[in-house]
């Protein structure tokens, strides 16, 4: 489990393949401080440390993962968003984020509020995942609160410090990015779906 608070950012240095999975060597300054089978959240996408070599550690990301998240389009020089999971005694900076991307949303606009950073996200409403006003999500990993809410986008109001320590700094219009919607609203749709 992870709270959405991003340790550091990472950079992808080498993609390589085995069968049908994609194993990314990523290399950051919490790599030392890793251990093999440990879950560190990359963009929000819980993936299993398999190789730690100094400043670098390894991780493979099967099929299902790179179906639902924007990994098949990492390559070497992309920026990494990481997270380790939160310890038992740990403290909830964030909310509760799983490491579980739901589907991946487009970068519709930035605007520059002189300060902030309002990024517009598009999501294809279809797959019924829903945002509420006031809200949490979790885009890239990064624990967010979504306002401007409404059927397949919102929009979110990214501060100074977040957007020079995350990987919203180098975001573009049209960019995908990883979403986690929030697992109370998940199960509250259920529920609704059931009863």
């Amino acid at each position: 489990m992870f709270t959405g608070i991003v340790e550091a950012v990472g950079e992808v240095k080498q993609v390589g393949s085995e069968n049908s999975n994609v194993i990314f060597c990523i290399e950051s300054e919490i790599s030392t401080q890793l251990k093999v089978d440990q879950s560190v959240a990359h963009d929000g996408v819980c993936l299993t440390v398999t190789k730690v070599e100094g400043s670098r550690h390894w991780v493979t990301a099967v099929n299902e993962t790179l179906k639902k998240s924007n990994l098949s389009g990492w390559n070497a020089g992309t920026r990494v968003n990481l997270e380790r999971c939160m310890v038992a005694n740990g403290r909830f900076d964030g909310h509760i984020v799983q490491g579980h991307i739901d589907q991946v949303g487009t970068v519709k606009s930035i605007k520059d509020e002189n300060g902030s950073w309002l990024f517009d996200f598009a999501y294809d409403a279809a797959l019924e995942n829903v945002t509420v006003e006031k809200g949490s999500i979790a885009v890239n990993g990064v624990s967010l609160t979504c306002f401007n809410s409404r059927a397949g986008a919102f929009t979110v109001a990214i501060i100074p410090y977040t957007f020079e320590h995350t990987g919203f700094a180098k975001l573009k219009v049209g960019d995908q990015v990883n979403l986690e919607f929030d697992i109370i609203g998940k199960y509250v749709k259920r529920l609704l779906r059931n009863g």
